[in-house]
Order: structure tokens, then sequence, then C-alpha cells
């Protein structure tokens, strides 16, 4: 596992929502794959219309979901934007301030599905075995 991943997802708590959610985690994992995604496109369009109303709702439910799986730093950023998007709305102003925080969520969000996709399908690590098996059939031709 790489060192990004084990910074950016509480693993434990990850752990723990797998456990709980039995059965039904690989569906309901799913649905955080497609319902983030809306989310990070609905934040990203608020911000390029300055809409802070827009932006509150999904940063909210990012951040919900996020926690829900252990993605700690998606939950932190999520929150971090939710916050100033509600602030600016009280303030009546842009919410500009989220900007920088706004450019890093896409990257954020896609790398921890990567990280999610890397600990839940059992096909990567197949794979993986599949070229040491290779790499160790053709030295033992070579012998």
């Amino acid at each position: 596992m790489s060192e990004e991943a084990e910074t950016i997802i509480d693993w434990a708590g990850f752990s723990s929502a797998r456990s709980e959610l039995g059965a039904d985690f690989v569906r309901i994992l799913g649905y955080f794959r497609e319902d983030g995604a809306k989310s990070v496109v609905a934040i990203e369009d608020a911000m390029r219309s300055a809409d802070a109303a827009a932006m509150v709702l999904p940063a909210h439910t990012l951040k919900g979901e996020a926690s829900q799986f252990g993605a700690d730093a998606l939950a932190d950023l999520a929150e971090k934007i939710e916050i100033v998007a509600r602030q600016s709305v009280e303030w009546r102003q842009s919410p500009d301030e989220a900007l920088p925080d706004v450019v890093k969520l896409r990257g954020l969000f896609d790398d921890t599905l990567l990280a999610f996709e890397r600990e839940t399908n059992p096909l990567v690590e197949r794979r993986a075995f599949g070229r040491k098996a290779e790499a160790a059939n053709q030295r033992f031709g070579q012998l």
C-alpha cells in the first residue's frame, strides 16, 4: 500500500465500515463512488458560478459519505469547503476563499477511490501475482 494511501485513509475506519455493512459493503461503496463524483462536479460548478449556496449541500454530503468509509482527508477537505460556503452565504459574498480547496478536491477524490479499489479488488492482487509468477517462470527457463 502506498504511503499516500496510508495518509488519506483511516484504514481502521474503513475496515469497521466494511465489517458493519457486510454483504452490502460493495454496493454502498459503489454509491459513494457515484454520489461522490456528482458532489465533486456540483462543487466545481458552484465554484465556477460563484454560487456559495449551491456548494453547501454537496460538500456536506461528500463530507459525511467520506467519513463513513474512513476517507478522512477527503472528509476534512469537503468540510473546509462547506464551512467557507456557509460563511459566504451568511456574509453574502463570493466563495473565492474556497478556490484552492476546490482545486484539490477532484485529485483527492480520485486518489481516495484508487486506494479503495486497491484494497477491495481481488483482481488487483491477482494481476500482480501473475506478473511475479510469469517472471519466475521466465527465470526458471533460463537456469
